[in-house]
């Protein structure tokens, strides 16, 4: 069939299976409306920012593991979506951004609507191109899911100038099935002998240590995570963005590490003679100071990109990989091993570990008269049996969720890790609600980080994606507040947010339920009532302890066993 340039590019998403296209038309790109009018295969999402755009594809890439799409216009249309860019690329994640371009005669002549938006996104994607020539589009546009999809994941931006989707211009499609790329073979197993060495040290450790990243989330590996685990019998912690690859409700499991990580996990991490990472690539707010970094340990890596090896820590056994695929191989060498890990060793190993959780690290005031954050994070887990997608903005709230809500299932947790983007958690769960329209969705957000994306209110109505927005608003920004606390002398520099919205009327204007909560006996009755509105998205405005912590806390500079503890932990109240 004959296809002009427009046609190609929707037929193109077609062919790949694409479902929901988040987007926000412009003059360069309404060639490619008009051709998206003419059908219904590919749904068009009508978001109201291109950041919105950018994060609702995230949100839909993260819980399904399928790449999320996205269409924006030239100039303003194309920069405003490069947060979100940078976002997925922070966190890996599959994007295919399709970006209007003014026509190429004129790209240079600073036309109107003009932006460098290859130059301007080289930074921050796996890979991009500008598609000068119609008879090239459709291999590009393959090309493009392709990089982003395979390895370790990414985003990848498509500039198409306008002319070459011109309507006049039509020319034979076929759809490539497969494309080679020279330059680019990700590797998919791991080298036999170094899985070998690593297998040994593994079973010779006398305090073992796994830790686990978001890329056993990407490589859909938790479930040969959790076999892998089991067998050995071996401690394992989660970073922010791996929780859910492992279940968080095992005993196993110590929870999270790094900056607001558990004492359990930091000292394990620190005291460990063995330590096996897994599809994680060691940023600062896990490791801390890097010099103190597991002074004791051993290190082995496994990750699918070799540039995330030794890049921050340097490791003694480095296994280039797929994850799933090199944990496979060594769970078979250890099935056939005749070595097994040191029971009394790793008795003791155990016993240690459970005096550290004997320091009730995630302890506080539960008798205060004033709303406690961490006790909505614990009210919202029970009354979403931990079964819910959770999204979440940045700061303080992000934490507590991180920490109070067990995500046993991976794909469940949608956040910022890497950029930490404020104004992701909604449009994220609108993404997330398109993909799995009869699961609970929730964004957990704060005052601050909500109104940075608020317009998306209006998208979360026109689709019908209700969602439940869980607001902790202690009226600073917390994260901010709290670092001006420690580290300022409590001089809360313009953290303060003195003109608030109310919330419940600014919801209700957009057409949607508000609720105002400002009681702990009022939290988990407001949690229930919003959840038996099943077709409507409410925004619950939970009115916060503004003065709470988050606690345990690693500040920058220090190593994962000098940790600020919470004033209610067990050693706090004895030194007191």
């Amino acid at each position: 069939m004959e296809l002009n340039g427009a046609e190609i590019v929707v037929q193109c998403l077609k062919d790949e299976g694409v479902e929901y296209l988040f987007g926000y038309p412009g003059g360069a790109v309404l060639h490619i409306y008009d051709a998206l009018f003419k059908q219904d295969a590919v749904k068009h999402i009508l978001v109201r920012h291109e950041q919105g755009a950018t994060h609702a594809a995230d949100g839909y890439a993260r819980s399904t593991g399928q790449p999320g799409v996205a269409l924006v216009t030239s100039g303003p249309g194309a920069t405003n979506a490069v947060t979100g860019i940078a976002t997925a690329y922070m966190d890996s994640i599959p994007l295919v951004v399709l970006s209007g371009q003014v026509p190429t005669p004129v790209i240079g002549s600073d036309a109107f609507q003009e932006a460098d938006i290859v130059g301007i996104t080289r930074p921050c994607v796996k890979h991009n191109f500008l598609v000068k020539d119609v008879h090239k589009l459709a291999e590009t546009i393959k090309k493009a899911f392709y990089i982003a999809t395979t390895g370790r994941p990414g985003p990848v931006l498509v500039d198409i100038p306008k002319d070459v989707t011109s309507p006049a211009i039509k020319i034979p499609y076929e759809y490539p099935k497969t494309v080679t790329l020279r330059s680019y073979n990700p590797a998919v197993k791991g080298h036999r002998w170094q899985i070998r060495k690593a297998v040994d040290l593994l079973l010779e450790a006398r305090r073992p240590m796994i830790y686990a990243g978001g890329g056993v989330i990407l490589g859909n590996a938790s479930a040969v995570l959790t076999d892998f685990t089991r067998l050995l019998g071996f401690p394992i912690t989660n970073t922010l963005m791996g929780l859910g690859g492992y279940p968080g409700t095992d005993q196993q499991f110590v929870g999270m590490l790094g900056m607001h990580g558990t004492y359990e996990a930091n000292m394990a991490m620190h005291e460990c003679d063995v330590l096996l990472a897994i599809g994680a690539r060691f940023d600062d707010r896990v490791t801390g100071k890097i010099s103190e970094f597991c002074p004791r340990a051993k290190i082995i890596h496994i990750d699918v990109d070799p540039a995330s090896i030794s890049k921050t820590v340097r490791v003694d056994i480095p296994i280039v990989g797929q994850v799933g695929p090199v944990l496979e191989d060594m769970i078979e060498m250890i099935r056939s091993s005749t070595k097994v890990p040191d029971p009394k060793a790793l008795s003791d190993w155990w016993t240690q570990i459970a005096r550290w959780r004997g320091i009730d690290c995630l302890r506080y005031d539960g008798n205060s008269s004033i709303i406690k954050p961490q006790y909505v994070i614990e009210q919202l887990y029970e009354a979403t049996a931990g079964a819910a997608f959770v999204t979440s903005d940045v700061g303080q709230h992000q934490m507590w969720t991180a920490q109070f809500y067990k995500f046993d299932q991976p794909r469940r947790w949608i956040n910022s890790g890497g950029l930490g983007t404020m104004g992701f958690g909604l449009p994220a769960a609108i993404g997330v609600k398109l993909a799995h329209p009869e699961s609970e969705v929730v964004c957990v957000t704060g005052e601050a980080s909500i109104v940075m994306c608020i317009q998306e209110l209006s998208t979360a109505l026109q689709y019908m994606t209700p969602i439940k927005i869980v607001n902790l608003n202690n009226r600073y920004m917390g994260m901010v507040r709290q670092w001006q606390e420690f580290n300022y002398e409590s001089r809360y520099s313009h953290s303060y947010l003195a003109t608030l919205p109310d919330f419940v009327k600014l919801a209700e204007s957009f057409g949607h339920v508000g609720m105002r909560i400002e009681k702990p006996s009022e939290v988990r009755a407001a949690l229930e009532a919003a959840f038996e509105l099943s077709d409507r998205t409410v925004f619950l405005d939970f009115i916060t302890d503004s003065t709470e912590n988050v606690y345990p806390m690693i500040e920058a500079g220090k190593g994962h066993h000098d940790m600020r503890l919470s004033p209610c932990s067990s050693v706090e109240r004895e030194l007191a």
